[in-house]
């Protein structure tokens, strides 16, 4: 669905101006967003089989100054911003039919409300990101 980086070249040459006495701050703060967000995303996700939730993980890159999160549910995004007359962002209004390997049947559907659960994730990502920063070398 999305791919969400922390950490910059920017931060990689502050840290270079600064010394390696704030290296392992920035590292800290890096890894700690990254997983606040795979943790909050994790809990808001909906749990059907499971394998949203299982989907959010963590890459840590450059010795800890970069970290990726990912979602990797290909059908995130239809959960996020939901579908049909529900969805956020535009979608059909005349309802569809498909078949249910969960209920074995032809099923009628409008679509599905969203349940978002990236977006405000990345925003609590982003205020302790703000704070972790801002409190580095100080």
């Amino acid at each position: 669905m999305s791919i969400t980086q922390f950490g910059s070249n920017k931060l990689q040459r502050a840290i270079e101006r600064w010394g390696n006495s704030v290296l392992d701050d920035a590292k800290r703060a890096v890894i700690d967003t990254a997983n606040l967000i795979q943790s909050q995303a994790r809990a808001l996700a909906p749990v059907d089989t499971g394998y949203l939730r299982q989907s959010i993980e963590v890459e840590v890159l450059d010795g800890g100054l970069k970290a990726v999160v990912t979602v990797g549910a290909e059908w995130a995004i239809y959960i996020e911003y939901g579908t049909g007359i529900y969805a956020t962002k535009g979608g059909n209004e005349d309802g569809w039919v498909y078949y249910s390997d969960k209920y074995g049947k032809f099923v009628f559907t409008r679509g599905q409300e969203a349940q978002p659960f990236w977006f405000p994730s990345l925003k609590e990502g982003q205020k302790y990101w703000s704070k972790a920063v801002a409190a580095i070398g100080g």
